[in-house]
């Protein structure tokens, strides 16, 4: 959702759009106005507890209402865009209907699959004949709860066309697809470290290093392609999380990266040959889009947005292969043995890149607030929050 408001707030500046971004943060109270676009952060304060290692939610985050109407005053907004059931959305959500604005809202996380992956360790105390039905009514029980959320604004935005598939039915509101961009100046092979004919082969993982994103089963792959006898690659782990010590045990041949950002982060994915991404509840896949960028092919699961990204097809515009947990190291294989196929992918990754460009994206955004807002207001949109 960060990475989405950042590159929105950009376009607004490139577009002059009046624009108003509320976010939550660790810092003390911030308003800046640069122009058109107007930036207020909010701190968490005492209450907050951590969802995640990088991730927070407050509930005496209400206690801010004061300034959000003062600035709300001042920039008179013609809507409200909220990105989720977080702190902010909710009193987005609320904001919206105490000055009877139209609401809109997208959808960036899985919520469902997430608590429902979440809930493992306690589905695993439960007989077996139990546990797949519990899990299933954890999630469906999820789902309904924000869908009920989501009801509320009067358009919603998704990332994959099943999901907003998924959404209209919940909802019965018009959902508008919200895809992803890349900055393929950033992203690009041109950062590419000299290549060494007996250098190994670079497995790329970026994300959370969390149970809902599959990252166990890095180790799996990683044991699996010892055992077949392809010993010389090694795992790039980009991120952090608390399944990290876990896999640190269990992959001698992974390097562990940590956190990293802009040209760090850009040529560490120009330095993979291939990126493995194991997530069934991913919505689009930002990483995946920014690994094809940098002209890295990248293994996917069938379930989830990445897979809507990238192309495995048998042609030259294959982008990489999509594959069940146990196809990844077939998958895997069956590129990283085969040089010119690889460099075949490697050319339509980029090329496929080059194609998704966050201007289209925002530009189809404001083209559905347009159905939400009165016709004299349609030409002279003036913000999103």
């Amino acid at each position: 959702m960060a990475h989405t408001s950042r590159h929105f707030e950009a376009f607004a500046r490139r577009r002059d759009i009046p624009f108003l971004c509320i976010r939550a943060g660790d810092r003390t109270e911030s308003f800046q106005q640069d122009g058109n676009v107007w930036t207020l952060e909010l701190p968490r304060g005492i209450f907050s507890f951590a969802l995640e290692k990088d991730l927070r939610f407050d509930p005496a985050f209400p206690r801010h209402i004061p300034i959000m109407h003062e600035v709300l005053d001042r920039f008179q907004p013609n809507l409200i865009h909220i990105t989720g059931p977080s702190e902010v959305g909710m009193l987005g959500a609320g904001l919206a209907y105490h000055r009877e604005l139209p609401l809109a809202a997208s959808w960036h996380t899985n919520v469902h699959e997430y608590l429902a992956r979440r809930s493992d360790w306690l589905l695993r105390l439960l007989p077996e004949k139990h546990s797949q039905s519990t899990g299933k009514k954890i999630q469906d029980l999820t789902l309904a709860a924000a869908a009920r959320f989501y009801s509320i604004a009067k358009v919603l935005y998704a990332p994959n066309r099943e999901l907003c598939e998924l959404l209209e039915s919940a909802t019965g509101r018009t959902c508008h697809l919200m895809p992803r961009g890349v900055d393929t100046v950033l992203f690009s092979p041109a950062r590419r470290p000299e290549f060494r004919p007996d250098a190994p082969a670079i497995l790329g993982f970026c994300g959370r290093l969390s149970i809902e994103k599959n990252v166990t089963h890095l180790a799996a792959i990683h044991d699996e392609l010892i055992a077949r006898g392809f010993t010389n690659f090694r795992f790039l782990i980009i991120g952090h999380g608390q399944e990290e010590a876990w896999l640190r045990e269990r992959m001698p041949q992974a390097d562990f990266a940590g956190v990293l950002h802009g040209e760090a982060l850009a040529q560490a994915y120009a330095s993979m040959d291939l990126f493995v991404f194991p997530s069934h509840t991913d919505t689009f896949g930002n990483v995946v889009l920014e690994a094809l960028a940098s002209s890295v092919p990248a293994i996917v699961t069938p379930d989830g947005g990445p897979r809507y990204i990238v192309r495995d097809t048998q042609d030259e515009s294959a982008t990489g292969r999509i594959a069940p947990d146990e196809g990844f190291t077939d998958a895997i294989l069956s590129v990283l043995t085969n040089p010119a196929q690889h460099q075949t992918m490697r050319n339509a990754a980029r090329a496929y890149a080059l194609t998704a460009s966050w201007d289209s994206v925002f530009e189809g955004v404001y083209a559905g607030y347009e159905s939400i807002l009165p016709e004299n207001l349609c030409h002279s949109l003036t913000a999103a929050s």
